[in-house]
């Protein structure tokens, strides 16, 4: 246990930053959302913020992390649901904009350049590349399935996967 909380409490407040950060990133972004305002949103001191988080980057990052858990399935499900490629890369597209566009936190990332480029210096080049192969290890069972079935042809399903990979974002 760290400071004055149960392992519990720290749970419950590390949660309520990440919801109340979910907010307030999503309302004004990375850049103009101070500490004050995510620790004045869960009734603690600015210091006691940095018990959870190293820094608001930090926070921020958490929060993508959440969103993107609970995206993952969400946008899979095309992929898993069609047996025809083409359809499935297609529906797999059109959720992924549907999220952008209704999405309000993936808009706001997805809009402000600046926040991309603090993120993209957040993370080393390593990172970067793990969280590359992180993505493109969702899809790319899905199109070595579709190889094995004789379903696609062409170039390796690496390439395939990485071009899918690539016009999503």
């Amino acid at each position: 246990m760290t400071g004055k909380f149960s392992d519990n409490e720290r749970e419950r407040i590390r949660e309520r930053l990440l919801d109340e950060g979910r907010d307030l990133f999503t309302r004004y972004g990375l850049t103009k959302t101070t500490i004050g305002d995510l620790t004045d949103a869960v009734g603690i001191a600015d210091s006691t913020f940095y018990q959870f988080f190293d820094s608001k980057t930090d926070c921020y990052v958490a929060v993508l992390e959440q969103e993107g858990e609970r995206l993952v399935p969400k946008l899979l499900d095309p992929l898993e649901s069609n047996d025809d490629p083409e359809a499935a890369i297609v529906a797999f597209l059109t959720a992924l904009m549907d999220e952008i566009e209704t999405n309000a936190l993936v808009e706001q990332l997805v809009v402000d350049s600046e926040e991309l480029q603090r993120l993209r210096e957040y993370h080393t080049e390593k990172e970067r590349r793990a969280d590359r192969e992180e993505s493109l290890g969702y899809i790319l069972p899905y199109v070595e399935e579709w190889y094995e079935a004789g379903k696609v042809s062409g170039p390796d399903p690496r390439t395939v996967a990485s071009a899918i990979r690539a016009v999503s974002f």
